[in-house]
Parts: structure tokens; sequence; C-alpha cells
């Protein structure tokens, strides 16, 4: 999914929670060998497709995301909550579970 195709999503995260979309992995290898999907390993590069407002503080502040719609991020492996919306599949984690953002 490129920044140009990006689609609106019916699920807004809250707070520190941001909505993304893992990045497909190629299907072919060198050699031309295809994996079966049971053989592929889930991504942990992913795009931001919805963020939440930020984290709230005990002062009552509101700290700002770190990425924004459109990144590219590299996400804990077993971290987030994966759901389906309209046959797509996206994560649903926290702020704190971003790694690194990805640099193109």
């Amino acid at each position: 999914m490129t920044q140009q195709t990006q689609k609106k999503v019916s699920l807004r995260p809250l707070g520190d929670r941001l909505l993304v979309q893992r990045v497909e992995q190629e299907e072919t290898l060198k050699g031309g060998i295809i994996l079966p999907d049971t053989a592929k390993k889930k991504q942990e590069i992913a795009v931001v497709i919805a963020v939440g407002k930020g984290k709230v503080t005990d002062e009552g502040k509101t700290l700002p995301m770190p990425v924004k719609v459109g990144d590219k991020v590299l996400m804990d492996k077993y971290s987030g909550q994966e759901v389906t919306v309209e046959d797509e599949e996206y994560v649903v984690l926290r702020a704190s579970d971003i790694i690194a953002t990805v640099e193109d």
C-alpha cells in the first residue's frame, strides 16, 4: 500500500494507539521459489493508517504522537491487536510498541 492509495478506514484509534497495516512480503524467493501463505512470517514493517490524539499525562497534557499517517514503522513482533475491517487486516498498537521509523 502506497501513500497515494491510502484508504479511509472506519476505525479511529484512541489515546496513544495507532492503526497500521503490515507491508506485504514478497512471495517469490531468489531462484523462483514461491512461498505458500503458511511458510511466510509476519512482517514487522507496517504503514501507519490512523493515529490517536496522543498520551494524556497525569497533569492532563497530551503528548504528541511520534508518527503520522503514511509513515513506515518497525513494530515489535508480537505487539498489538489484529483486526479485520472490510476484508483488510490491520493491527492496533500503542506508540510505545514502535521500535523505529523506516526511511525509504
